[in-house]
């Protein structure tokens, strides 16, 4: 899963896919089973470009309408993009999701998979999605309760949506092993086995524990652009 073109290197590509590598061998496992999602959102097309020239194609974006601000005309240069919906997704975006993204990872409530699945059906375009969880009970983040995921994979089964795995994001300042391992023994209790975690600071302790698709934004790109003033 992971793109990498030797003649166009980036190094901050080179770097994390090296990283991603070792992570997976030290936890014997294959470093081509491993996804790296670049979290492009609040980046434009001209910091994006590089990672697609370096051979990259797969990209996460936390927002619907900045995803098809700028997405449809690179996917026009570079029409195996895949692109990801990582972020909160809103019930009345479903139909503008299903047409843009190729995989949802944000999917977390009765409401949402049923818009979705009408999307799904109107556009006949069915896509992979990862149940999100609120891995670490926290009130201001989405995310299913744990408890929550069976009645949700049972209707999303019965929607006819695909759910391939579990997404989290745990809580800040912690220790994140604990979540991780948590997410990798849910995702097996219900027979799952792509795992949607880690992040720059931590993608190589989620690999570690099983991730299948680690989300890297400012390892990649570099820091955000603070706002003058």
């Amino acid at each position: 899963m992971i793109e990498r073109d030797s003649n166009l290197a980036n190094p901050a590509l080179t770097n994390i896919i090296g990283k991603i590598e070792k992570a997976a061998r030290l936890a014997d496992r294959k470093p081509s089973d491993i996804a790296l999602i670049a979290v492009s959102k609040t980046r434009n097309s001209d910091e994006i470009r590089p990672l697609l020239v370096a051979g990259h194609r797969l990209f996460g974006e936390n927002r619907v309408q900045e995803a098809a601000a700028k997405w449809p005309g690179l996917k026009v240069e570079y029409p195996d993009i895949q692109l990801h919906m990582i972020g909160q997704l809103q019930s009345n975006k479903a139909a503008e999701a299903v047409a843009l993204f190729d995989s949802i990872h944000s999917l977390d409530r009765p409401s949402l998979i049923k818009a979705l699945a009408r999307e799904m059906d109107r556009q006949d375009r069915h896509i992979p999605c990862f149940l999100q969880v609120n891995i670490g009970e926290e009130s201001q983040k989405g995310g299913c309760d744990i408890k929550a995921i069976p009645d949700l994979l049972t209707l999303a089964g019965q929607s006819g949506i695909e759910i391939v795995g579990l997404m989290a994001v745990p809580p800040e300042n912690t220790n994140p092993v604990p979540y991780f391992a948590l997410l990798a023994k849910l995702a097996r209790d219900h027979g799952l086995d792509r795992l949607s975690m880690g992040m720059s600071g931590d993608f190589e302790t989620a690999i570690k524990l099983g991730a299948t698709h680690v989300r890297v934004g400012t390892a990649l790109f570099g820091p955000r652009a603070t706002p003058a003033g």
